[in-house]
Parts: C-alpha cells; sequence; structure tokens
C-alpha cells in the first residue's frame, strides 16, 4: 500500500502543470450531485461545506495532492451551494392546472418568430376570467405562442390575448428533455397558445439594456425575414441574432441529419468568423495608412474592437450557453494577444467553464453545454498532442516544390481531422440527447463550413453594419444565395441511405463513464491518459446490461 501510494503521489506530481484544469470539472461534479439529490438541500450546506474544505487546505501542506484535492472539495461545494442559491433566486408562481378561455395582459418582454407566427414572453401578467389563481400565486411570466394573424409587436408593447394557459411539462418519458426545469430557471410560470388575434392596448418602448437587446434582436430578426423570404431567411436569422424559431421543420431535420446543426447555434464557428473578419478589417485597414500604422500597434487595436464586436454579438444572439462559452474563449484570446501571450491553450477553456457554470449552473445538464466543451476541449487536446507533427508538415509544405498544392493538401486534412475529432467528442452527448447519431456529417461539414466562413458569414457582417442605413438587403440577398446551397448541402446529405440513425439514450452511468474517460484523455498528458479510453467499454457494457428488453 505504501509502494502504490508512493506511485500514485508520484504520477499526480508530474502532472502538476494540469491539476488547474480539473478545477471546473470538480465544480460541475457539484452542480450534477444538487441534481441527482432526490429532494431540495438546505441552502446552508453547500457553504458550510465549503468552509470546512476550506480549513483543509489551509491546513495542508502546501503544493501537495492534498491540498489539490482539498481545493477540488471546496469547487465541489461551491458548485453545490451556487446551483442550490440560483434555483431559490429563480422561484416564481407556476400554474397548478390548466386554465381555458382566459384573457391574458402583459408587457412583451421577448418575441421569437416562428414560420407559421410567434411565440412571445409576456411579463407583468394580468389574467382575467374563470378560476384564475389568486394574485399572490399569479404567474409573473408565462409563454403564448401566437397564430399568423399577430399584430406588428416590439418589445415593451402591452398586449391583451385570448388563451389557453397550461403548467410547464415534464419530461415525456424518464431521462428525457424536461422543460419543467428549464421553464423555472427561465421563471415561465405558464405556457399556452392564442384562441384569437392578439390585440395591443398600449405601445410601449424597452426599458433597461437587456429588453433593449431583446427588441434590437426582434427587429434585426423581422428585417432579415422580410429581406429574405423562406427557408433562407430562417437559417440566416439563426446565425446572424440566434432565433431558431423561424428555422422550418424540414431545414432543421434535414441540417440534424447531415451533421450541421451546429451551423444554427451561435457558437464557437460564428464568433470565430466575427472575430477574424473583425480584426481583418481593423488591421488591414491600419495598414493602408502609413502615418498611423508606424504610430500604433495595428494588431492590439484590432483585439480590442474584435472583442467589443464579440461582447455586443453574443448580447444580440441572447447569449446562449455555447455564445456565452464561445465569448469567454475570444475574450481570453484576445487578451492573450494583448499581453503577447499563447491564445489557445486548456486553461482558457477551464476559465471559461467557470464563467459560465457561475452565470448559469443550470446549464451543465443542457445538450449546449455539454456538447460545446467536449467538442472545444477534444479539439484543443489534438491541437497540444499534434503540435509537433503540424509544425512538421509546415515545414515539408514550405520546402515542396508546389508548395500550394502541399498547403491546400494540409488545408483539407485539417478540417477533415477537425470534424472527425468533433464529431467523436459529441457523438456520446448527441445519442444522449436527441436519439439520434449522424454518421456523414464529416463530407457536409466539409462542403458547409468554407460556404459559411468565406461567404455567408461576410455577408451578413456586412448586412449589420448596412442596417442602420437601410440597406441591409444589398447585402442579405447574396447571403441569402450561401444559405441556399448550405440547404441543399443539408438536403442532400441528409438523403443519403444511412446518413443518420435512431439511438436509445444512454442509461445508468453510461454517460458518466465516457465523460469522465474523455476528461481523463483530454487534460492529461503522459501515457497514463489512455486509461481514460478503458472507460469507454466499460459504458457500452453498463449500458447493455441496464438496457430493458423491449
Amino acid at each position: 500500500m505504501a509502494g502504490a501510494r508512493t506511485w500514485i503521489l508520484h504520477q499526480l506530481d508530474a502532472e502538476r502543470g494540469r491539476w488547474m484544469l480539473w478545477l471546473p470539472v470538480a465544480m460541475g461534479l457539484g452542480i450534477a450531485i444538487y441534481f441527482e439529490l432526490p429532494s431540495e438541500p438546505a441552502l446552508w450546506l453547500g457553504p458550510a461545506l465549503a468552509m470546512g474544505a476550506a480549513v483543509a487546505v489551509l491546513l495542508a501542506p502546501a503544493g501537495s495532492a492534498v491540498r489539490a484535492l482539498c481545493i477540488g472539495l471546496v469547487a465541489v461545494s461551491l458548485g453545490l451551494g451556487l446551483v442550490a442559491w440560483r434555483t431559490s433566486s429563480l422561484a416564481a408562481p407556476t400554474l397548478h392546472r390548466p386554465l381555458f378561455s382566459i384573457n391574458v395582459e402583459g408587457r412583451v418582454a421577448d418575441i421569437q418568430r416562428l414560420p407559421d407566427g410567434m411565440r412571445v414572453v409576456l411579463e407583468a401578467v394580468r389574467l382575467k376570467g374563470n378560476g384564475v389563481p389568486a394574485p399572490e400565486m399569479m404567474p409573473e411570466r408565462l409563454r403564448v405562442s401566437l397564430g399568423k394573424g399577430a399584430p406588428r409587436l416590439t418589445v415593451g408593447d402591452r398586449l391583451l390575448v385570448l388563451a389557453n394557459l397550461s403548467p410547464p411539462a415534464g419530461p415525456a418519458t424518464p431521462g428525457a428533455f424536461d422543460f419543467q426545469r428549464v421553464a423555472w430557471y427561465q421563471q415561465l410560470g405558464a405556457v399556452g397558445y392564442a384562441l384569437a388575434p392578439a390585440t395591443i392596448i398600449e405601445h410601449g418602448r424597452p426599458d433597461g439594456l437587456v429588453r433593449t437587446i431583446d427588441g434590437l434582436r426582434a427587429d434585426i430578426t423581422e428585417r432579415i425575414l422580410k429581406a429574405l423570404p423562406g427557408p433562407a431567411g430562417g437559417v440566416a436569422a439563426a446565425m446572424l441574432t440566434g432565433e431558431q424559431t423561424a428555422v422550418t421543420k424540414d431545414v432543421n431535420q434535414a441540417m440534424r441529419d447531415s451533421g450541421l446543426a451546429h451551423i444554427l447555434s451561435i457558437s464557437g464557428l460564428h464568433i470565430v468568423f466575427v472575430v477574424a473578419l473583425v480584426m481583418g478589417f481593423v488591421r488591414y485597414g491600419i495598414a493602408l495608412i502609413p502615418p498611423l500604422a508606424l504610430r500604433i500597434n495595428a494588431k492590439k487595436i484590432a483585439a480590442v474592437v474584435a472583442l467589443l464586436v464579440a461582447l455586443f454579438y453574443t448580447a444580440l444572439a441572447g447569449a446562449p450557453v455555447p455564445a456565452q462559452r464561445s465569448c469567454a474563449m475570444a475574450a481570453f484570446a484576445l487578451l492573450a494577444v494583448l499581453l503577447d501571450r499563447t491564445a489557445l491553450s486548456l486553461r482558457l477553456i477551464a476559465w471559461s467553464a467557470v464563467i459560465v457554470l457561475i452565470a448559469a449552473p443550470e446549464s451543465l445538464t443542457g445538450a449546449s453545454f455539454q456538447m460545446s466543451f467536449a467538442a472545444v476541449i477534444a479539439l484543443i487536446a489534438a491541437w497540444e498532442a499534434g503540435s509537433g507533427r503540424r509544425h512538421r508538415l509546415h515545414e515539408r509544405a514550405e520546402g515542396a516544390r508546389f508548395r500550394w498544392l502541399w498547403r491546400l493538401l494540409v488545408g483539407f486534412g485539417s478540417s477533415l481531422a477537425t470534424t472527425l475529432i468533433a464529431s467523436v467528442a459529441t457523438g456520446a452527448f448527441a445519442a444522449d440527447h436527441f436519439n439520434r447519431v449522424s454518421f456523414l456529417g464529416v463530407v457536409a461539414n466539409l462542403l458547409g463550413v468554407p460556404l459559411t466562413g468565406f461567404w455567408i458569414m461576410p455577408w451578413g457582417l456586412l448586412a449589420m453594419l448596412l442596417m442602420p442605413f437601410g440597406l441591409e438587403r444589398l447585402a442579405l440577398v447574396p447571403m441569402g444565395w450561401g444559405v441556399e446551397g448550405l440547404n441543399a448541402i443539408a438536403f442532400h446529405v441528409a438523403a443519403w441511405p444511412q446518413a443518420a440513425s435512431l439511438v436509445p439514450s444512454l442509461p445508468g452511468a453510461s454517460l458518466w463513464l465516457m465523460t469522465v474517460g474523455g476528461l481523463w484523455f483530454c487534460l492529461w498528458r503522459k501515457r497514463r491518459r489512455l486509461l481514460g479510453c478503458r472507460s469507454w467499454p466499460s459504458a457500452c457494457c453498463w449500458g447493455r446490461a441496464r438496457r430493458p428488453i423491449c
């Protein structure tokens, strides 16, 4: 036992530089424990455990593995306490039974465009009719779907509509998507649909920064859909404002089956394109003015402007989890540029994860958080592991006779490897959340991602710059051509045999085992990282043992 203890401590000491990477994992563990508890824990439990672990940190020897373990326990306790506090702080009244033919009056807080109408979130709600709850049990916010005859709405308008309301529904099957949990953290006390056209009883303006941005998003989405009617407009709106509700069901399904669904969600791909375009425009624009270029650092000025644009783009998209992660990573990367440090590292991902978990700890259970971080962690780990080979390929390309051909092959191989790594890293989460796995996503991404980066997003950025002048159509029309090509790729690949397959959800602790194994494989550096691969067969065996025969 003494020899085994010495060997374990030696192995941990060899990975001392990677200990910090497990900090967000520990926080996530505390959050996951909270959601697995059978009942709501006391609010003092997390802080009390964190204080006890902090005392242990002070008593442990400095720089020892014991102190690192105690710091991990502090992070676990903080994760548990943070999500418990957030759950309690967002408590709001919820309907206990359905209400029929109720007059609903409220102020429009958010507008989501649909192919056959719109969906609005109302706040400061008043309900009138038979069976309405007492004032203290009145929902503070609710969501209502309106038909095609809905009036032109803006955030801040006060609306009156006759609707049927019901409490937010729970999961259809055990372990399925839990809309009730999502509604709790959005403070939605009821959902429903209109029985008659809505009436605007008072025009208003959005008050506050958040509502102003929501109103701007709704206005931009409406202008995009007006310039690009049809399926192309829904996809364009999803890329520029994050509003996916206008995407038709056929396009959405084709994107999922072809492996291009990530393009519809504003995430790292979109943030990177926007940051790269802005940095390029600003940096080379300054270079065109020699007196200015000789006196300032164009690269750092471009980094500051790109950071401001990335923050605005994230806020405009409603700050979904992938966009939060991508914006945090972009901020750290641009800060590294300002400080002349390395921009891409797993430390950057770790701090991004900590920021997202502090801001929205409940996002840990969502597909966006899991798939987004899984893909990026795997890509950065592969980038670090293949740095030597990558340098050798670049040196060979520079010394080759047909340099352009080597560069083309290296770029093609990098795109292929990136797609394969991201697909493998997110496959288990896609199977668990969506019961569907895309097998031909490599082909679709090799065609769709370059089209998005070199044609669609540049025209989209130009359209955003032209909107204050009312000239956005000049850029949206060419952008629509690219979106139609992207949709054609999605439909073509989705129509191939075995493009996607239905799979059962992973039962038991299978997803836990695969997640821990993947993190072990990506976060460590030495050969012991290969032990993480052993958890995948174990997860599969667990799944076969626990899967019911039906």
